[in-house]
């Protein structure tokens, strides 16, 4: 009887995992990890009743990263739908406050509004859009 057929099994599984794994790590580094880049809303002039235009002639890309800094006792952000963009409406909105506000953009049009009364109403919204 034939000694030995236990461990050539074993590592023919031993190769076989072994090239699986070399073949992952292969298929890792060929992967590039992308990262959205990260936009201060405004400028240096940041969140303001004057950053309505501030979106036009730039490329957002889902992942994204907008920052609102303003003053908090004269803005804030309102992450809203369409149709509150539309009609400067805050209820039902989480209001962001903290004057240096981080966001993700989501993939399509994103809607932001300044919550504070006339702001809106002013010109202080923008619609981002993201591919």
């Amino acid at each position: 009887m034939a000694q030995g057929g236990g461990s050539a099994m074993l590592l023919t599984k031993n190769v076989v995992v072994g090239g699986v794994l070399l073949f992952l790590l292969y298929v890792l580094q060929c992967v590039h990890l992308v990262e959205g880049s990260t936009y201060v809303v405004g400028g240096s002039q940041g969140w303001n009743l004057e950053a309505r235009s501030w979106p036009d002639g730039k490329i957002f890309r889902a992942g994204d990263i907008l920052v609102f800094k303003y003053d908090t006792t004269v803005h804030n952000v309102v992450v809203v739908c369409a149709e509150a963009y539309r009609n400067c409406s805050t209820a039902g909105y989480f209001t962001l406050t903290s004057g240096s506000d981080k966001v993700l953009l989501w993939k399509g049009v994103n809607y932001f509004i300044c919550g504070k009364p006339g702001h809106c109403a002013a010109g202080m919204k923008i619609a981002v859009i993201a591919t």
